[in-house]
């Protein structure tokens, strides 16, 4: 099967900083959330084997045919949470805007579990705008995203489930900085943040 044309969203558009964050020699990455798979496929040429978890069926069953012949990368149709997955089991784990579809605490509780020592995690989410600042900061991504508008290749899969964050930016960091001691916070233009943190 040929698989879809690469494409561009406000998560797309931060796969270069999970991308960045692999660690040289991965074996193993886990990508939590995988929808249909883009990342994965990114994935393979930077790890010996990804897989790709996902509690949605449609988005596994469109990810393993778009992924059809890249032998290192596999897919499971499960929760996180719900989910039985070796402690340490993985070099990378991420995931890219579904930290709020789950319990914060516990889904980066868990992600934490799954990295080995050494091992690096990449979070990229969305928060709510809760202060005056987070609003003005808000504002400067308006002109950025109505410019890219226009880009060529804009677009999301089908069925990819969507749902409005509850933490606000502030509540994110504060909780990522006490689960994840000496974890990297950034917020970015594009109405996300990252959070990288190496396990030690």
């Amino acid at each position: 099967m040929a698989r879809m044309a690469e494409y561009w969203n406000h998560n797309v558009a931060y796969h270069p900083v999970v991308l960045d964050a692999v660690p040289a020699g991965c074996a193993a990455a886990l990508d939590i959330g995988c929808g249909d798979g883009l990342l994965v496929r990114k994935l393979a040429a930077r790890a010996g084997r990804v897989t790709g978890l996902d509690r949605s069926a449609p988005m596994i069953d469109l990810a393993r045919r778009l992924s059809a012949g890249i032998g290192n990368t596999s897919f499971v149709e499960a929760d996180l949470l719900a989910h039985d997955l070796p402690a340490g089991g993985y070099d990378f784990v991420c995931a890219v805007a579904t930290v709020h579809h789950m319990d914060f605490t516990r889904a980066v509780t868990e992600m934490a579990r799954l990295v080995r020592p050494g091992g690096r995690l990449a979070i990229v989410g969305l928060a709510r705008n809760h202060t005056p600042l987070d609003w003005l900061i808000s504002g400067f991504g308006v002109p950025v995203a109505q410019a890219n508008r226009l880009r060529p290749g804009r677009g999301d899969p089908a069925d990819v489930p969507m749902m409005d964050p509850d933490m606000s930016w502030g509540q994110v960091r504060a909780e990522a900085d006490r689960l994840l001691p000496g974890a990297r916070f950034r917020r970015h233009l594009l109405w996300r943040y990252s959070v990288l943190w190496t396990k030690h």
